[in-house]
């Protein structure tokens, strides 16, 4: 069933970044003035677009997976951010779960989506999604089982494999201490400075089925 009601879902996407952004620096100086951080949930707004765009629904406020068909998102945001804003919880490990703490989990997950709010030289805020095919992207998987089996060792400690995206840059490339790969990108909009509306840049939908992710350096 379709995650959306009208006929144009990129329509659609684009007029929920408006209302984000609109949402997000409607208080961001109220915040900033009462030394607060900025109260909003880049979850949930990320969850959202993805299910416009991708066709899905989310769990209706289950446990479990962000969407319907056990796809996950992942979302990072730079605006106004005290830390260094990256995707965490890649990869389900530190759980009881039965397919936790190993590539084994990835199975049940059609696609991971990783949604990237940030901006750059020519734009006052910009949104990029990628996408990754979890059951058969083998340098996606290379990268997984790497983590694990360091994991598994006791080389890696931690519970949480982080992603560090391409925050201000114009590449595709994630970083992580198991491998630098470039993400293939499904959606990108920007809002450049001074414009009222967001443009888009950026929809191949087709790499929901096709797109595959590269070593850095790897060329096209």
């Amino acid at each position: 069933m379709s995650a959306w009601n009208g006929d144009d879902p990129v329509k659609e996407a684009l007029t929920i970044l408006e209302l984000h952004h609109a949402a997000f620096f409607g208080i961001a100086e109220v915040a900033t003035r009462t030394g607060h951080p900025v109260p909003m949930d880049t979850r949930g707004w990320s969850q959202i677009l993805v299910s416009l765009l991708y066709g899905v629904r989310g769990m209706e406020r289950q446990k479990g997976a962000d969407l319907d068909d056990g796809s996950d998102v992942k979302a990072a945001c730079t605006w106004h951010a005290i830390d260094t804003p990256r995707f965490n919880g890649v990869l389900k490990a530190g759980t009881k779960a039965v397919t936790s703490n190993d590539i084994a989990s990835l199975q049940s997950m059609p696609h991971l989506f990783f949604v990237l709010w940030d901006h750059n030289a020519r734009a006052e805020a910009r949104c990029r999604i990628w996408v990754v095919q979890t059951q058969k992207d083998h340098s996606f998987r290379d990268m997984a089982a790497a983590w694990y089996r360091k994991r598994k060792s006791g080389e890696i400690k931690s519970d949480n494999f982080q992603l560090h995206p391409p925050r201000g840059r114009d590449d595709n490339v994630f970083r992580n201490t198991c491998g630098n790969l470039a993400y293939p990108k499904l959606f990108e909009a920007v809002l450049a400075k001074q414009a009222v509306q967001y443009t888009l840049t950026h929809y191949t939908p087709e790499i929901l089925e096709t797109g595959f992710c590269a070593p850095e350096n790897s060329g096209p």
